[in-house]
């Protein structure tokens, strides 16, 4: 993926790789202990980092990328800047199948059909969080109380609504089911939080983007979402 616009070309919870001269820059940014030997074994296994909410007072070949720590490093957010021209790859969170294996063996069999009932709404989910960082690094991110995020990208209104009460009425008795709805323009919104709004119960909500978080009333902000000017539709 080309980064020729900085990071203003990315999208959050994207996957970054970093090259050696890279993983230098992460390590000058952290002291000794557990951040230090976290990083270090980052750079050793070479697993990505994440994009991070990004300013844009600061220089557009500067990254904030963020490396969320296993249990046994403390659980911590690292965070770091990094040179755009060391971005060595550009990748995606893990499908949900991929987590599949995460999950107690009576709850395989439900989460499947959850995602096929995704899949068939045209959907393309990914799993962040705990779930998502522990397929990637095979390390320890999961506890009893742990929620499984989802990654919804969706094309616009009926999508988002279809995904949101598919979620709300789905026979799953695992881990709580959290996650974002992502429109065209990378706009994100809770899909509980959708649901709500949609529903009237809540004159605003809160809309997450690269470089900014607002409290939206009104739907201006959808309009500009999905870039179709679906917004006309009143919630």
């Amino acid at each position: 993926m080309p980064l020729d616009a900085g990071w203003r070309g990315l999208r959050r919870h994207q996957l970054l790789g970093l090259t050696a001269a890279g993983w230098d820059q992460a390590l000058a940014q952290v002291g000794e202990g557990e951040a230090r030997d976290c990083v270090q074994h980052w750079a050793a296994q070479a697993l990505p980092l994440v994009v991070a909410r990004q300013d844009p007072a600061e220089p557009r070949d500067r990254l904030r990328l963020g490396l969320p720590a296993p249990a046994c490093w403390g659980r911590q957010r690292l965070r770091l800047q990094i040179a755009l021209d060391q971005v060595l790859y550009v990748d995606d969170l893990p499908a949900v199948s991929d987590i599949t294996p995460l999950l107690a063996p009576p709850l395989q069999a439900p989460w499947r059909a959850l995602c096929d009932g995704l899949t068939h709404l045209g959907l393309q989910p990914r799993v962040f969080g705990s779930h998502g960082w522990q397929q990637l690094t095979g390390l320890v991110y999961l506890r009893p109380s742990s929620d499984l995020d989802l990654l919804l990208p969706v094309e616009g209104l009926p999508q988002a609504d279809a995904a949101a009460a598919w979620l709300a009425g789905a026979a799953f008795a695992g881990p709580r089911l959290d996650g974002e709805l992502v429109f065209a323009d990378g706009s994100a919104v809770a899909w509980r939080e959708w649901l709500d709004w949609r529903a009237q119960r809540c004159e605003q909500i809160l809309v997450k983007r690269l470089a900014a978080v607002e409290l939206a009333a009104g739907t201006g902000w959808l309009d500009r979402a999905t870039g179709v000017g679906q917004a006309a539709c009143t919630p």
